[in-house]
């Protein structure tokens, strides 16, 4: 399984970075753009996107590997 990927809020848009590094992957206008990035390579690495909001706190998490235990929520 490969790093999870943030979607986080920067000064001039977002950024998307996986988890523990200190630089970006990318950096993008819209944090649908971000998501949307991250996705892609959630899928590919088999990881979770975790997306903040504009205050820091997480809104969504998703997971798109092969979770044991996959969530119960309602959220998709």
């Amino acid at each position: 399984m490969g790093k999870n990927q943030w979607v986080s809020p920067r000064e001039n848009g977002w950024g998307v970075h996986g988890e523990g590094n200190e630089k970006d992957t990318k950096h993008f206008d819209t944090q649908k753009e971000a998501q949307n990035y991250a996705i892609g390579i959630a899928k590919n690495q088999g990881s979770e996107v975790i997306v903040q909001g504009v205050n820091g706190q997480i809104v969504s998490k998703d997971s798109y590997g092969n979770d044991p235990n996959p969530p119960k929520d309602t959220e998709h």
